[in-house]
């Protein structure tokens, strides 16, 4: 498989999937043995500056001499860049060995009715890219947040929270409605 084919099959995964809370993430790292259950990890979570923490975090480790892992969402210029060793992006061959090997889950999963979403995947080649990699700590960081995202099946060592606000509409409505009331 080459990178350019890696990342098709990335891509290929259902965009948005169908969430039966963390089940999806469960059943899939389960088949792939529960690598995140190895890695010592900080988790970083927040409406706004997860990626500019996280990124500051896995620097500071680094400086320490520590052998980090680092994975952030969405990524700028190419999706290898998701997943960091060491401050540097996965390697095209790495990142098609990764899928290559995942793959077979994702395929099983699905054959037992469990559509896992693109960012499961991803979530899942970092985890098992750290855990192959040995490194000493992963710093993961949040996608669309709340209980049910995907990242929320790891037991971090720290949890960081970044600024929170209310970002949907939907909540300043109801932000409004509170205060025309007096409350």
């Amino acid at each position: 498989m080459t990178e350019k084919e890696a990342i098709e099959k990335i891509h290929s995964v259902y965009p948005t999937g169908c969430k039966n809370g963390l089940e999806n993430m469960r059943a899939l790292m389960g088949r792939l043995g529960n690598p995140q259950e190895k890695l010592t990890m900080v988790h970083v979570a927040g409406t706004n500056g997860k990626g500019s923490c996280c990124a500051m975090i896995e620097r500071v480790l680094r400086a320490a001499g520590y052998k980090t892992g680092l994975y952030t969402s969405p990524y700028i210029e190419v999706y290898n860049e998701r997943i960091r060793i060491n401050g540097e992006p996965i390697a095209g061959d790495k990142l098609a060995a990764l899928v290559e090997s995942v793959w077979p889950a994702v395929e099983a999963c699905e054959k037992d009715g469990v559509q896992i979403t693109e960012f499961e995947l991803g979530t899942a080649l970092a985890f098992c890219c750290f855990a192959k990699e040995k490194v000493n700590v992963a710093v993961i960081e949040v996608g669309l947040g709340g209980r049910l995202d995907p990242t929320n099946i790891i037991t971090p060592a720290v949890s960081v929270i970044t600024e929170v606000t209310c970002s949907s509409s939907a909540t300043r409505s109801s932000r409004s409605r509170w205060k025309r009331r007096g409350s």
